[in-house]
């Protein structure tokens, strides 16, 4: 059986860039085995902060718009350009075993494959927006190896826009022409957390409808957006098979960044991002405290069969004065 290695040899062979090490330690700050979950806490607080703080872009949208590909031809663009490129793609995860059902890294194998990118697939472990809890720290990792444009792909399942905007610095809502997308991309909430937005495949015959799908969405975006918004949201058309757009998405993200850093938003994001972690990490330890105390299912059975009423169970849960287990 192989022994893994201690925290501080862990991170240091995450800070020497280490691909191994970088898999190991992701790995270990995404197991649920609490008898790991000191081990991973040791890690984190071994690796330092990068010298600059790294890119965070995360990129949504729904199934079938090529998100694997954008961001294939998207990360291989910024490595020509010097970038080192990290993609944590957040899967579905299976019911039967919790592992990625996707594995998006085999749809990126020439991104995969370099040793300026490294490309993860992680299970969602069942969270409700798509995107892991331990995404964060998985982020924390990468940046600690020296990648400095970090991707966050999200599953697009419905609450994974308000996730992933949490975590990043600069949200890509990728869309798709003649699918429908273009009445979903009018909704408001979704337009809410969008900084960029993309009509995808745009070549071909489906050109013009990509055009068309993006000047609605940019007549929209006049009509939600408030007057003193920092930043309006580019709307543009691209395409991973022959490249077209992409050169101008990145552009549009530095002007972003440049126009929030100006602004002093862009660490004010970060800090606010720092905040939510923490009230996310403590109101799921709290559950996970409560579970490990309580017998839930016992109490749950009590409240489905009238014995109790809801809110009286969730305060003598809290107050430990039903369901303790021994």
């Amino acid at each position: 059986m192989t022994r893994r290695p201690s925290p501080e040899a862990l991170a240091e062979g995450v800070r020497t860039g280490r691909r191994a090490a970088i898999g190991q330690a992701i790995s270990l700050v995404e197991s649920r085995r609490p008898s790991h979950r000191a081990l991973a806490d040791a890690l984190l607080e071994a690796l330092p902060p990068p010298e600059e703080p790294a890119f965070r872009l995360g990129i949504s949208g729904p199934p079938g718009v090529g998100k694997s590909t954008f961001i294939e031809a998207f990360g291989w663009a910024r490595l020509e350009e010097g970038h080192r490129v990290a993609v944590l793609a957040v899967d579905p995860s299976s019911v039967r075993t919790g592992g990625s059902i996707l594995a998006d890294k085999t749809r990126m194998a020439r991104l995969s494959m370099d040793e300026r990118a490294f490309v993860r697939p992680s299970p969602s472990g069942g969270s409700l927006g798509g995107v892991s809890r331990r995404t964060r720290e998985a982020m924390q990792v990468v940046e600690a190896a020296g990648f400095d444009v970090v991707i966050i792909e999200t599953v697009g399942v419905g609450q994974s826009e308000t996730a992933v905007a949490q975590m990043v610095d600069s949200f890509l809502l990728l869309m798709l022409a003649g699918a429908g997308d273009d009445v979903q991309g009018i909704k408001r909430g979704i337009l809410e957390w969008a900084d960029l937005l993309a009509i995808t495949k745009s070549d071909g015959d489906n050109q013009t409808r990509a055009g068309n799908a993006a000047n609605d969405l940019r007549s929209a975006l006049s009509i939600f957006l408030p007057e003193n918004a920092p930043w309006t949201p580019p709307v543009r058309t691209c395409s991973a098979m022959n490249g077209d757009g992409l050169g101008q998405l990145w552009e549009d993200l530095g002007q972003h960044r440049d126009t929030m850093t100006k602004l002093g938003l862009f660490e004010d994001r970060r800090r606010q991002q720092r905040v939510q972690w923490f009230r996310e990490e403590l109101e799921a330890q709290m559950r996970e405290d409560l579970r490990r105390r309580t017998d839930l299912e016992s109490v749950e059975q009590q409240v489905e069969a009238g014995v109790l009423a809801p809110g009286v169970a969730a305060r003598r849960v809290l107050e430990l004065d039903v369901g303790t287990t021994s």
